[in-house]
């Protein structure tokens, strides 16, 4: 096969790829996105949309797994660990544990914010200037609370939040009920977190992926690979069933399928796939105007001039890809404990996809000491479209093009010996 060569080889073509494919272009280089499937159609695809620097503080805090371990014999958990004969699996946990004690989960906090706003700011332009059709709105976003209980040591929360610099402004039910009517009377509080935004994910990749096309780059589709060349401590080639392709630099965006790629080179990547979960309607009467996160239940909602969406729980069970019909039927029954209307006249899709979790819950950002041309960009976990811009914007100035103002030390794949 004749080999196809850019400046920059990108491997994966989800959020993350498309938007370095589209920040590299913008800086002068020659760019080819490889992706195995479809661009978009892995978590990229059915998630809630929001760009949320509310999300800073990591998800597994101090208890949290505690607490997946103590429900494990519930299938329906917000969070759940699948019991089974996976060793690997339980080692990586009880790494994540030691990592969400409060010093770590601290310094993770605190990076993340500096990523997460960098990106919400990027990502404002991005849609402005490129002209990205994709339901885009930056109405922030409400944590909604009905129990009393959790919403006063919520406050903790939204203090932490508050020294990261990202704002928590708390609600009380009848402001709740003013800011959003498709809300049921009777919530506990929330805590508004104007800094967010929100857009439609799926049409957000399709807009990427035009916009890479318009201005030069090429998408690989369906090109699976199956091979890697490599020479010293340079990757050479990556060979698919369509091609071989080449690239002075090559990027790392296959989200949870990173581990797999990465043991083709020698790396062992300590990361998980982390299952998610989402229904689609059209869009109902009472249809919510800002991202609401449901916090007692862990589910999100999102609602669009083109539908509502649900989503939510987070499922520890390896590359599973069954729909498991116990966790919808969770994520409905809490979406109507706050909803005058937690579903649509049509149901469009039910849908699933893998998250990369990393076991510090950091997403792998950077060069590593093995391979020489070799840059990660993966890892993001739940944050893929939250982290989309300010990842472009590194991987672009490691690149030699641009630059970037976020530390990106705390991100480096060095940390973990890559």
């Amino acid at each position: 096969m004749t080999e196809r060569r850019s400046d920059v080889l990108i491997l994966g073509g989800g959020v993350i790829g498309l938007a370095c494919a589209l920040h590299l272009l913008r800086h002068g280089a020659t760019v080819r996105v490889v992706e195995q499937g479809k661009v978009g159609q892995g978590a990229s695809h059915g998630n809630c949309g929001t760009l949320t620097p509310s999300h800073a503080i990591p998800l597994l805090t101090p208890g949290a797994l505690r607490k997946a371990f103590a429900q494990m014999s519930r299938r329906d958990a917000p969070l759940y660990i699948r019991p089974g004969l996976d060793p690997g699996r339980f080692l990586w946990l009880a790494r994540l544990a030691r990592q969400g004690r409060s010093g770590p989960a601290e310094r993770a906090a605190a990076v993340r914010a500096a990523l997460l706003v960098r990106s919400a700011e990027l990502t404002r332009g991005w849609v402005r200037e490129q002209g990205l059709d994709c339901e885009y709105a930056a109405r922030g976003s409400l944590y909604v609370y009905r129990d009393a209980q959790a919403f006063r040591e919520a406050a903790a929360h939204a203090n932490w939040l508050e020294r990261l610099g990202i704002e928590a402004q708390p609600r009380t039910d009848d402001e709740l009920q003013a800011m959003e009517s498709a809300l049921r009377p009777g919530m506990a509080g929330g805590y508004y977190h104007p800094g967010d935004a929100h857009l439609r994910p799926e049409a957000f990749v399709a807009e990427l992926a035009r916009r890479v096309r318009e201005l030069g780059g090429i998408i690989e589709e369906s090109a699976r690979i199956e091979r890697v060349h490599t020479e010293g401590r340079v990757i050479e080639a990556v060979r698919t069933h369509r091609g071989v392709y080449s690239g002075e630099r090559m990027v790392m965006a296959l989200g949870a399928w990173s581990p797999q790629f990465a043991r083709m080179l020698g790396l062992r990547l300590p990361m998980q796939p982390g299952k998610g979960y989402s229904l689609t309607w059209t869009r109902p009467r009472h249809t919510p105007s800002r991202p609401l996160l449901l916090r007692e239940d862990g589910v999100c909602v999102t609602g669009w001039d083109s539908g509502l969406r649900l989503g939510g729980t987070m499922e520890f069970a390896g590359f599973d890809d069954r729909l498991v019909d116990a966790r919808l039927a969770a994520i409905r029954r809490s979406a109507s404990r706050y909803l005058r209307e937690a579903e649509g006249p049509r149901m469009r899709e039910m849908w699933w996809g893998w998250r990369p979790m990393s076991v510090d819950q950091l997403p792998i950002i950077g060069e590593g000491r093995r391979w020489s041309n070799l840059i990660f960009a993966t890892a993001h976990g739940m944050l893929g479209m939250s982290m989309a811009a300010a990842t472009a914007e590194i991987v672009t100035a490691l690149c030699g093009a641009g630059h970037s103002d976020v530390d990106i030390e705390a991100f480096s794949p060095r940390r973990f010996g890559l």
